[in-house]
This record gives C-alpha cells, structure tokens and sequence, in this order.
C-alpha cells in the first residue's frame, strides 16, 4: 500500500456513493396484483455513474477508451442555514440584545486580555519546547483555561450539555471530532486542554497565536508534503508519550455545516493509537452557528445578541485500530467515521477542503451558484491523483469560458476558452467530455475528463514526443514555425491570429521562445490540447529508441 500523509482522503466514504432509488407511489391506486408477492415491482434508478456514449475520441491514441464522471451531488456541507437576519422575531430579539451585547463584548475583551497575560507568564522562559510543558506552568494555564469558559458564556453558551465522558489519555491518547464553528476548539481548550493540529498561518493570529502556542501546537501546511510527513511524525511522538496531553484533530480539516461529516484526512489515524471520537451539535431554530462562507464579524454579532445558544457535546466509545497493519489508516478512519455520522445522524460524503476551495473561488468572482462548482474532491483525488490546487487552476479556466447561470459551458465559448476555432477537434474534444450529450459541460465533466487525460500512462511520454516533433535543432527548444505547421495539420483553417494564440499560451513566460519547460507546462495546464499532436504522432516514425514509445502510442 502507498504510504499515507496528513491529507490522503479516504477512498470510498460509503454514504453517499450509493445509487439513489425512486419510488413512484400513487396514493389512491388499489392493490395490485401485477407482481407477484415475493417479487418486487422495477425500480427507477439513478445510477451513480454515466459513461460515454460512442463517439470519435480524440485522446484514444494515449490508450483512453472513455470516461465516466460520477453523478453530481445537491448537498452543500459548508452553507449556512441562516445567512441572513430574517422574521420579526429574530429582528426584534436582536434589537432588544444590543445591551446585552455590549456587556457580553466588553467581557470577552477583558477574559481575551487576562488569559493573554496568564498565558504570556506562563510562556515567559521556556525554551525546551519539544518535551512536555512542565506542570507549574500547566496550572498558570488553568487561569486562561477559566477565561476560555467565560468567553463562551460570553457568546451566549451559559450551559452545555455533554453525555459521556473523556475516556482517560492513558486509553486513548488521540481524539477527533467533527467541526462546526471557531466554537470548539475554545471548548476543548477549556476541556481537555490538548495538543492540537492545526494550519501554519494561526500562528501569526493576534492573541490566539500566542495562545495556541500554549497547547503545543503541531504545525502544518496541507500544501507540502514535507510538512504533512513531519506532523504525522510528531503526532505518533506525542501520542506515545503519556506525558504529553492529548492530540486533538478536526479529520475533515475545516468547518462545515454539521449537516454532513465531509471525507477524513488520515493524520489521526496513521499512528495506530486508540482514538475516542467526539461530536459536537448545535441545535437551533432561528440562527445557524456554523462557519461557513459568513464572515467571523457577522457570526460573533449574531451570537452575541442571542439569548442562548445551545451546544451539545458527546463522547462516543474509543475505537480501537485495527489488528492488521495492512488495513491500516484507511480502513481506521472508515470505522470512526461510520462511527461519528451514525451518532450525529448524517451521512459522510467524499467532499473535502479542496471543494471548499473551489467554492469561495466561484463565489470570488461572483458566479450566480458558486456550489454548482463543487465536485466531491476527496473521491475524484483517489481516483485520478489531481490536487486540489490544480482542480483551483482548472476552475480559473472552466471560468475563462463564460459558463452560463446555471455553471454550463457550450461548444462555442469551450472553443473559444481553449484558443481553437470551432473544427472537428474542438468538436470531438467537446463530445468527449459532454458525457450526458446535451450539448453542454459542468465544471465537474471538464475537470474530469481533463484528469482522465493526464492520468493516462501515455500522457507524459505523448508531451516528450511532441516536443521532439518541434525541437527540430536539438537545443531544447521548440521552433515555432515547426509547431505552428503541427497546429495546422490538425486544424487546418487556422488563421494568423489564432496560431499566435496557440503559440502564446506556449511560451508561458513570454520570453519569446519555446523552451521544454514551457512547453511541457503549458501542456500541463491545457493537457487536452495534446489531442492536437495526435495526427503527427500518429503518422511520424521515430528513430534512436523513439519507435518502441510510438508503437506504444499507437
């Protein structure tokens, strides 16, 4: 098995990739006798997946015989319900919590400040970091701990309820829980005083940096892959260390609506230790307390001018890893999220931070239906290897082609984005992602046909060859006269103008010329733009060890 970091998603979150069943039931119909009684009458069912109907497929000669894209979802896990103050009732009450509000900010002002101070005095002089805190500076920690508490009293939580207990750190070194608002951790700060895992840029946070650093905190950034290593390294440390407090992480790595357990990261799961799961539950009626896309002045002022808001806290049983190493994190975190949903009663989808990052990308430049864009990363990242910074920078080109309100881009303004002419290629190339053949394309089709075509084996060694066909003088650079007679064997009615187009996205930075970076990147980023070396490919032999690779190809 591959070796697992911080942020491999699970592979197949079971909830919801179920095909989904419809029952038409007419309510004044009689009994029937059509069906025998030990039979069931034919179901409509709406298959998970959609394959390809047959059409020319420009990419066949990298060894593609077709794609499926998996059914699109209606569930956003990151809305909020209440984005906006709304009814009579909510109005009012917020207008008769203004003083109340005021009381509440200057008193958590005053508890921010002393545990600031408390947490400062007892930072002053410790430099061995990397061992645990000793227990003199942990009991000066208690006075910032208390503040926590009134800061959330503060936010209108006088009273929590929790069922279960924390099961002892000696059992269960490591907890996880879901995650819904900025509320929580301030609640495990007071309750358990961890150690937490969390991003590099809470470090520079005005008094929570400082705070936080208290917890020894486990540092990462979800981008590189040396710094997911080194947090697991360390959560396995800490973890086996019975001096050292507990290890909370949040496995879904940001905050959602509570409505769905979105896919977990493996960070928790990989050391192998005992976990005790914890989940968090907010009930309400006329304000929403989870994060989502509102911002944090708007969701401290909603809270602020509530008379309550309800919390309920519950530890879950301590799931044990499992016997067989093999199994390993995967199949851990499958049971702990099968786990938490059943207690909260959701379902878990395969969604995950990269959805989140591609709907505040829709919402920043202003699409009418910023969700549409969301595609379940964590199953498309198993299946086809594509970050999430790269489905980012697919977004920004599916949104260069002027998709239409309803996140639909057509032939016309798809030719247009990819620099080509309408032609048989472009068309082909439409067809072969418009799996549905409604003459249309979601951001969803286009990202996966475009991570079907880089995931090809033949992929890179198609960009090596064309490259070849154009670096006619052997000094690592691409003639463009030659690659534009290339462009126009595929398209032949290519004008000036629109060969220059081409050329430009090429030479990515813009120097000029064509080096094999340039242009091995531009294919990179444009991968379904190889389809137009397939006719030379397909027509030339090469020489010096060339041949084996074409028939390859071939």
């Amino acid at each position: 098995m591959a070796e697992h970091d911080l942020t491999s998603p699970l592979l197949s979150p079971r909830f919801s990739d179920q095909p989904q069943t419809v029952l038409a039931v007419d309510e004044d119909s009689e009994p029937s006798d059509q069906f025998p009684s030990n039979h069931q009458p034919p179901l409509q069912t709406h298959n998970e997946e959609k394959t390809t109907l047959t059409s020319p497929n420009p990419y066949a000669f990298l060894g593609s015989d077709g794609h499926s894209v998996p059914a699109p979802t209606t569930v956003d896990p990151f809305r909020n319900g209440t984005p906006f103050i709304s009814g009579v009732y909510e109005a009012v009450k917020i207008v008769l919590c203004l003083p109340i509000m005021l009381l509440r900010l200057v008193l958590f002002g005053a508890c921010l400040a002393v545990g600031y101070i408390a947490t400062r005095i007892a930072l002053e002089g410790w430099k061995d970091k990397q061992n645990p805190m000793p227990k003199w500076r942990c009991r000066i920690m208690w006075v910032t701990r208390i503040c926590a508490r009134i800061i959330l009293f503060s936010f209108g939580y006088q009273w929590i309820r929790r069922k279960g207990k924390p099961a002892p750190r000696e059992i269960a070194p490591i907890v996880v829980s879901n995650h819904v608002s900025y509320i929580e951790p301030i609640f495990y700060f007071y309750e358990l005083f961890p150690t937490i895992v969390a991003s590099e840029s809470h470090d520079s946070m005005p008094f929570v940096g400082t705070i936080i650093r208290a917890m020894q905190v486990i540092y990462v950034n979800r981008f590189s892959p040396a710094s997911r290593k080194n947090a697991v390294n360390e959560i396995k440390r800490r973890a086996s260390c019975d001096k050292f407090p507990r290890v909370l992480l949040f496995p879904e790595g940001t905050t959602t609506n509570g409505k769905v357990l979105i896919s977990f990261q493996l960070g928790a799961f990989i050391p192998g230790h005992p976990i005790q799961p914890i989940i968090v539950h907010y009930p309400h009626v006329h304000f929403d307390q989870s994060w989502g896309l509102i911002s944090l002045a708007k969701l401290m002022f909603r809270m602020f001018t509530q008379f309550h808001n309800y919390m309920e806290v519950e530890y879950l049983p301590i799931i044990m890893p499992p016997d067989n190493e093999k199994l390993s994190a995967v199949h851990f975190a499958e049971r702990t999220g099968q786990a938490m949903a059943s207690a909260l009663n959701v379902v878990q989808t395969s969604h995950s931070y990269g959805d989140l990052m591609l709907l505040m990308k829709a919402a920043e430049l202003q699409q009418e239906r910023p969700w549409s864009y969301m595609v379940e990363m964590a199953r498309i990242e198993s299946m086809y290897h594509i970050s999430s910074l790269e489905a980012v920078d697919f977004l920004d080109k599916f949104l260069s082609m002027n998709p239409d309100t309803s996140g639909c881009v057509k032939l016309h303004d798809f030719s247009r984005g990819l620099r080509l002419k309408a032609c048989k290629l472009s068309e082909e190339i439409f067809g072969f992602l418009d799996v549905e053949k409604n003459g249309s394309i979601t951001f969803k089709q286009f990202l996966v046909g475009v991570a079907h075509v880089m995931k090809q084996p033949l992929f890179m060694q198609a960009c090596e060859l064309a490259f070849a066909e154009c670096d006619v003088r052997g000094d690592n650079y691409c003639m463009k006269e030659e690659l534009s007679n290339i462009l126009r064997h595929a398209v032949p009615d290519l004008n000036e103008d629109e060969v220059h187009g081409l050329l430009s996205l090429f030479d990515s930075n813009t120097d000029g010329r064509i080096s094999r970076d340039d242009f091995i990147t531009c294919l990179r980023k444009n991968p379904l733009l190889i389809a137009l070396f397939s006719p030379r490919l397909l027509q030339k032999n090469f020489s010096r060890g060339g041949d084996r690779m074409l028939e390859d190809i071939v």
